[in-house]
């Protein structure tokens, strides 16, 4: 009997616990692009943060392609490996089809380079980043990168397939990223198809067109993750990035501060912690200079002790609206349509705030929106965009074998 389940779903299915970890960029605020040593030691420093019991271990990558270079691998790519942390790897797609052929060619020396070396490794793949919003007359009007269309994602979806078919990432599912409002929007219903899973941004701080205080913050967020599985007809969502600022300017009823970075980790991050594959919002943000708003959980050191507690010991699964961010679950039709009618609200973490939040890859894998950069600058490169590593919720790795034997047990 020939099983029905999905590659997307098998390879969850074979995962023994979900991912884990933060967003990251190929260049420091300053510009500076990453060396493996700096990733190294970032991804080290995240497995061993005080109150999470080791379980940041994988990293979230806006780009393919190094710093400074046309089209070599990132440099996260080896750290990772050297530090067996898991990757969401990323293309970056908002800068044209030169750019993205750069991109391409990165990932093309990636499988050459390092072959097996990634089994287990890779988490999935992401077409582009919050292209689709950038592409949304919100995210033109609020002067975003030209972001792209549905019919480019998909075109360049079949181009990806094509590179890794065959080779050591010939299994890995393949998805797309962005903010959860372009994602109930039916004119993107097209990328949607071509997805093994939907990333999804969201963050409650940049939804100005409601209330969005801290105390609204989960019910937000509820709202967005519940509009986003309704809109995409069962595939796994993936939280890829979400967080609450440390500091910065005000954004409606939403005050940055250490103690509402903490309520909103412990309202929305510790229910869905081993749960749901999540990359947060971020590890680091201020390194050498601090953004407005910054949502490090960490300072501009180094450290393992982070600004606030990240312990989870003492917080109820039930206390999030994180029992709805279980990708085996569909959301209501009701609220997918009540939360629709945000489409039309500001994506953008400019002054102008958004119901999205929605964050760009730049060279330093930052914002595109105005948001920090994740460690790195908010330019888009010439050479192509940015890395974010992250960690997993899981010290167990996946192996590409382990794979194909559940794919050959589901077709008997």
């Amino acid at each position: 009997m020939r099983a029905s389940l999905s590659l997307a779903a098998l390879y969850a299915a074979a995962t023994a616990s979900a991912f884990q970890g933060f967003n990251y960029g190929s260049t420091f605020t300053d510009g500076k692009a990453k060396a493996q040593s700096d990733f190294e030691s970032e991804f080290k420093t995240a497995a061993s943060l005080e109150g999470t019991n080791g379980a940041f271990t994988s990293a979230r990558l806006y780009t393919m392609v190094q710093g400074g270079s046309t089209n070599d691998p990132i440099s996260a790519i080896p750290a990772a490996i050297s530090t067996k942390t898991t990757l969401l790897l990323g293309l970056w797609a908002s800068a044209g089809d030169a750019a993205f052929a750069n991109e391409l060619e990165a990932l093309k020396k990636t499988v050459s380079q390092y072959g097996s070396q990634l089994n287990g490794l890779v988490a999935g793949i992401s077409v582009g980043s919050e292209d689709l919003y950038r592409h949304s007359p919100t995210g033109i009007a609020n002067g975003e990168f030209s972001g792209a269309e549905p019919s480019t994602l998909v075109k360049y979806f079949e181009q990806v397939r094509e590179v890794i078919k065959n080779s050591p990432l010939s299994s890995a599912p393949i998805g797309h990223v962005d903010t959860w409002t372009a994602w109930v929007n039916g004119s993107n219903k097209a990328v949607i198809d071509a997805c093994d899973w939907i990333g999804m941004d969201a963050y409650p701080y940049f939804e100005d067109t409601k209330p969005n205080s801290i105390s609204d913050g989960k019910d937000r967020w509820a709202e967005a993750l519940a509009a986003t599985q309704g809109a995409v007809g069962g595939k796994p969502v993936w939280v890829t990035e979400t967080g609450w600022p440390v500091s910065g300017k005000t954004v409606g009823s939403a005050v940055p501060s250490l103690e509402n970075a903490k309520k909103f980790w412990n309202d929305v991050g510790c229910p869905m912690f081993g749960k749901t594959n999540v990359w947060w919002y971020t590890f680091q943000d201020s390194s050498p200079t601090t953004p407005n708003p910054s949502f490090g959980v960490i300072g501009s050191t180094l450290t393992t002790k982070p600004l606030y507690d990240l312990s989870c010991d003492n917080v109820s699964s039930s206390s999030s609206a994180s029992a709805s961010a279980s990708s085996t679950n569909t959301a209501s039709a009701s609220a997918s349509t009540q939360a629709s009618s945000a489409v039309s609200a500001s994506a953008t973490a400019t002054a102008t705030a958004t119901a999205t939040g929605g964050s760009g890859g730049g060279s330093g894998g930052g914002s595109s929106t105005g948001r920090p950069g994740t460690n790195g600058t908010v330019s888009v490169p010439t050479t192509g965009p940015t890395v974010v590593p992250g960690s997993s919720a899981t010290t167990t790795t996946f192996s590409v074998a382990v794979l194909a034997g559940a794919i050959a047990l589901a077709m008997l």
